[in-house]
């Protein structure tokens, strides 16, 4: 059993705990990498000079592959996610300090308690 070409994308690099910025070069890197292991998985799916052993190990090697990149792309998106969500709870807490003493004075009184309804003031047990 011989495998005719080493794949150049054998590795699969970690992706950085950068910035945002730092994690759209990330994203695209890992994007160019799993389009590289496509390519090379279509590649190695069609090629009829491997023995059929050798191509259906090199064929599920790529397919991990790929399944790592895409792991490390949806991480890479959620640590994107997860620092904009605290980017605008900063920015909104920034932001409602003076409307917070507004918002307090309001829901003290007897109008907006009676506007609420009569659910706010029902308990339910379970």
């Amino acid at each position: 059993m011989q495998i005719s070409r080493t794949s150049s994308t054998a590795a699969v690099a970690p992706a950085s705990q950068g910035g945002a910025s730092g994690g759209s070069s990330d994203t695209a890197a890992l994007q160019k990498q799993l389009r590289d292991l496509t390519e090379e998985l279509k590649q190695t799916s069609s090629d009829t000079a491997m023995e059929a052993k050798a191509r259906e190990q090199k064929t599920r090697l790529l397919q991990a592959q790929i399944q790592a990149v895409q792991a490390q792309i949806a991480a890479v998106q959620r640590q994107q996610q997860q620092e904009q969500i605290e980017r605008q709870a900063q920015n909104a807490g920034a932001s409602d300090t003076g409307a917070a003493a507004g918002r307090d004075g309001l829901a003290a009184s007897p109008k907006a308690a009676a506007a609420q309804g009569l659910g706010a003031n029902v308990d339910t047990y379970a």
